[in-house]
This record gives structure tokens, C-alpha cells and sequence, in this order.
């Protein structure tokens, strides 16, 4: 089992960047492909993107290609979701989670562990 806690949230203006971490342990993270989801209040959590067990693949929404770049560093057990271009309507709570499944996912119920969630809030 991985356990997986987000970091780097905060407040920004738009057309700022933020980059948010997810560290990972229990487990090596190099056995998961890691995803990246959001969620607003009321609203069900939404890909944003993920990234291959080995990194060689990553796939986003449409909305944030350009924007926002996942990363990893399986040495330091860390993926990291830079964001650039913020705009308000990325606002929302920030999740990573994993999956020791499949080399690609894009539904939330695909994803066994999740992290707790980090705010990202931008401001017009």
C-alpha cells in the first residue's frame, strides 16, 4: 500500500504558476502510473492528467495541454503537476492518486490511493 500526501497549493493571481508535489511512501512509486484529478465544491473530481509508471507517457485533459506538465522523480519517490497560465477556473482542490494497474488511466474509480488534497485558488 502507498500513501500519498500533496503539497504546494496556495493562492495565486492568474496567469501565475504554481507547482504542486505528491510524495509517495509505503511503496516505491515507480509501480504506479499517477494521475492528477481536481475538484470544485459540488462538483464530481475530474482528470487532469497522468504520467506512466516510468514517465515516458503522460496524457492530459484538454484543457490544461500547454498549461499544466506532470512530472516524476521515482528516485525521490515525488511527482510533481507544474502549472502554468493559471487561469480562475483552474480553481479547485488538487489531488494525486495512483494505480498499480494499468501504464495509463483516466477515470478516478481506476485509481486505488489518494492523496488528501491541496487548495489551489486563482484569483481575476
Amino acid at each position: 500500500q502507498v500513501q500519498l500526501v500533496e503539497s504546494g497549493g496556495g493562492l495565486v493571481q492568474a496567469g501565475g504558476s504554481l507547482r504542486l508535489s505528491c510524495a509517495a511512501s509505503g511503496r516505491t512509486l515507480s509501480l504506479y502510473t499517477m494521475g492528477w484529478f481536481r475538484q470544485v465544491p459540488g462538483e464530481e473530481r475530474k482528470f487532469v492528467g497522468y504520467i506512466s509508471r516510468s514517465g515516458d507517457t503522460t496524457y492530459y485533459t484538454d484543457s490544461v495541454k500547454g498549461r499544466f506538465t506532470i512530472s516524476r522523480d521515482n528516485a525521490k519517490n515525488t511527482v510533481y503537476l507544474q502549472m502554468n497560465s493559471l487561469k480562475p477556473e483552474d480553481t479547485a482542490v488538487y489531488y494525486c492518486a495512483a494505480d498499480g494497474v494499468r501504464d495509463g488511466a483516466v477515470f478516478a474509480h481506476q485509481y486505488a490511493y489518494w492523496g488528501q488534497g491541496t487548495q489551489v485558488t486563482v484569483s481575476s
